[in-house]
């Protein structure tokens, strides 16, 4: 009896039940694996780079928030998507106002919010970019592995119809293989939706903060308009 129990456990692990499927499940299986390999690749990569820039701009907006005049922020430097919005700024300030007796302050205000909205929107896109994958496998990824399982009974059900045995020990393994399709899909699609809505709420987060240092950076930036003669 426990011979029979062990020999039923090993036919019916994860690793046998890939084995015994036909060369459709197993092309389901694997596809579905490496689907999810993919999906914890853009998880990790992205929340690493996310960790970093927001410790960044942490860092970037303690020294600007110091910071009394254009002047002192010309030396704060940063790679970063804050420190790329201040330099975009600070690009179109110079080029509009240096060297100029003459100068239009609302157009001046207005390319300023421009190409900062400009520098904010390049950004998110960036961070964005792969998060289309992880919304399609989350999203498709079940059916894959229920075209598997559909795909696994119907030829359970053809084994059936040839042997003419309808008992337990003819019908589960056919079953269980198929199922383990579904389960597969499932395993890939969860931590994907999951990681999906993560992601897309520390980029919002981010968009936010970036909206509000462009509004305080124009502010500065136009009180420095003022000034000039």
């Amino acid at each position: 009896m426990d011979k029979v129990i062990v020999q039923t456990a090993e036919t019916m692990s994860p690793w046998a039940l890939f084995l015994q499927a036909d060369i459709v499940v197993k092309a389901v299986m694997i596809g579905l694996l490496l689907a999810s390999i993919w999906s914890w690749a853009i998880i990790f990569e992205r929340s690493r780079r996310l960790k970093q820039i927001n410790g960044e701009a942490e860092a970037f907006e303690q020294r600007f928030w110091k910071a009394k005049t254009l002047d002192e922020l010309q030396a704060t430097k940063g790679i970063h998507p804050t420190a790329d919005l201040f330099r975009a700024g600070m690009d179109e300030w110079q080029a509009s106002v240096e060297g100029r007796t003459n100068i239009d302050r609302e157009g001046v205000r207005a390319r300023l919010r421009d190409v900062m909205a400009a520098s904010i929107d390049r950004s998110i896109s960036d961070l964005s970019d792969r998060l289309n994958v992880l919304a399609t496998i989350g999203s498709v990824a079940p059916f894959v592995g229920l075209f598997g399982t559909v795909w696994g009974i119907m030829r359970a059900f053809i084994a059936i119809g040839a042997t003419q045995n309808t008992s337990l020990a003819v019908v589960a393994p056919g079953i269980a293989e198929a199922l383990f399709a579904t389960a597969i899909g499932l395993f890939a699609a969860i931590p994907a939706v999951i990681g999906y809505n993560r992601l897309l709420h520390h980029i919002t987060r981010l968009e936010d903060r970036l909206q509000g240092f462009s509004s305080a950076s124009h502010a500065l930036m136009s009180r420095e308009l003022d000034g000039v003669r």
